[in-house]
């Protein structure tokens, strides 16, 4: 039997206090990107109205201010009010995923699909310069608000704050997998304070789970615990309920306490593209498509690796013939590195980079692994190895760009894995050995996420994440996360 809690309003219960701060916090986030949206519309409208006005071969320049002025409010107002409507303000949909960002721009363009409209209807002369140059400035302005809000949310929940306090119901086994991604995603913002383990009676047998999680409870007391934890967010893993009318009847105990409810499927590291739910005579069913791997090695891909490669050797041929010219001139050894990596399908090919290290170094491995310590990926701070300039070189990734020549060549690609040695490659498991499905990459998940500060484990989850749920709009979005990683030299050694 689960705890039954009585029916009260969740701001005027007896945990009044304590719901009623957490839904003003929950709606902290909400009212700032409403008032990023605000500002951002209003100076989108200050822009368009001065750049129409600047365009003379037009008729009726003089009139734009004037319509602007009578028409601006409904304008701001409309817009801000069809964002609502579709969800661009739902707190859920911040800080993760894509469904904040889909959202407003389907915002922006069903506004202005209204306000068109509206003016034929009403005969109100807006200006169609005017009308373009607003959405055409603002719906992409819009967007770059909610990527900085993002941004400073991100940075705010690793420093500690603005977290949800989270509960995870299920096997102990569960309850760990989920709570180790949210301990690494921290930006996510969920601070775990406790699990509820299915299959025991009460929390007497079982104080922690293997990951170190307090048990605060069996899974039929939620509610209860929830209450006492001062919980926000409530996981529900596997195992979490017996049946699912055990798990509807825990969530009608949950109805007042406000909570928000999560419910993870046994489809870890699948991405949202791959799953569609459909619910059909009650029954949500989970459709999901297979793996994606087949699907980057296509033609799209290929041509944007070519053309993307010769386009970069172009733009930074300069920069790598000052660094070849400083690597000479340090120790008048070889300007080039190459070492033998495993391609797709386990094909051999040498890998080219500029030598940020003294010559005969790669002979040195043995001697500088720890006992115990993990040589399939190694890397070390403050390598002894590395010269002057190639610590330069390494912060600034500039010493990866002759892989461009690899990209040309077909044995590489601009995104994808990390290119892996063959000794590395002999010691894998068979689950490690999807991540050779792909071409290597120049960049991938790997390295925006931190490079060679993530753990063997964590790269090989990104890779392997990665060859799985491939989409070119991933390779276009990682390319873009590299060029502030690299920026900001993380896990740059």
């Amino acid at each position: 039997m689960t705890a039954t809690l009585p029916s009260r309003h969740p701001i005027l219960d007896h945990h009044g206090a304590w719901l009623g701060w957490r839904w003003v916090h929950g709606r902290k986030l909400v009212l700032g990107v409403l008032l990023v949206d605000l500002v951002v519309i209003g100076l989108t409208t200050v822009a368009a109205v001065a750049s129409r006005e600047s365009i003379h071969g037009l008729a009726d320049a003089d009139d734009v201010s004037v319509y602007v002025r009578v028409s601006v409010g409904f304008v701001v107002a409309g817009w801000i009010a069809v964002i609502a409507v579709v969800g661009g303000y739902r707190d859920e949909a911040m800080g993760a995923g894509t469904e904040e960002y889909r959202a407003v721009a389907n915002a922006s363009v069903l506004a202005a699909g209204c306000l068109g409209v509206g003016c034929y209807l009403t005969q109100f002369s807006l200006s169609r310069g005017f009308f373009v140059l607003e959405f055409l400035i603002g719906t992409p302005a819009l967007l770059l608000g909610r990527v900085g809000c993002r941004r400073i949310l991100h940075l705010v929940r690793r420093n500690g704050h603005a977290l949800r306090r989270t509960l995870i119901v299920g096997e102990t086994t569960h309850v760990d997998e989920i709570a180790s991604v949210l301990r690494r995603e921290r930006w996510l913002g969920y601070d775990v304070v406790g699990a509820l383990s299915s299959g025991i009676p009460d929390a007497a047998g079982l104080t922690t789970t293997p990951g170190g999680i307090p048990v605060v409870g069996p899974a039929q007391a939620v509610a209860v615990a929830a209450q006492v934890t001062q919980a926000d967010v409530v996981f529900f893993a596997g195992g979490a309920a017996a049946s699912a009318a055990d798990l509807r009847r825990t969530v009608w105990d949950l109805e007042p306490l406000a909570l928000q409810l999560v419910v993870v499927p046994a489809l870890t590291e699948v991405g949202s593209e791959r799953i569609a739910v459909r619910p059909v005579a009650g029954l949500p069913l989970v459709h999901l498509a297979p793996p994606r791997a087949m699907a980057a090695g296509t033609w799209l891909k290929r041509t944007f690796d070519v053309v993307g490669a010769a386009l970069l050797l172009v733009l930074t041929g300069p920069l790598l013939l000052a660094s070849a010219v400083l690597i000479k001139l340090h120790d008048r050894g070889p300007v080039l590195f190459s070492q033998t990596r495993v391609g797709r399908d386990g094909e051999l090919f040498r890998c080219w980079k500029l030598r940020t290290m003294r010559p005969g170094a790669d002979q040195a491995v043995a001697d500088l692994v720890p006992d115990g310590g993990n040589d399939i990926m190694f890397k070390i701070q403050d390598d002894p190895r590395v010269t002057r300039p190639g610590r330069l070189l390494r912060r600034l990734s500039v010493d990866e760009l002759p892989q461009l020549w690899n990209v040309l060549r077909g044995e590489m690609s601009l995104v994808g894995p990390r290119p892996p040695l063959p000794r590395e490659v002999e010691r894998y498991s068979p689950d490690m050995r999807r991540r050779l499905r792909v071409r290597p990459g120049l960049t991938g998940l790997w390295q925006v996420s931190g490079r060679s500060d993530l753990s063997w484990e964590e790269t090989v989850r990104l890779d392997l994440y990665y060859v799985e749920n491939w989409s070119m709009v991933q390779d276009l979005a990682i390319l873009a996360r590299t060029v502030g990683a690299v920026l900001a030299s993380r896990g740059a050694y």
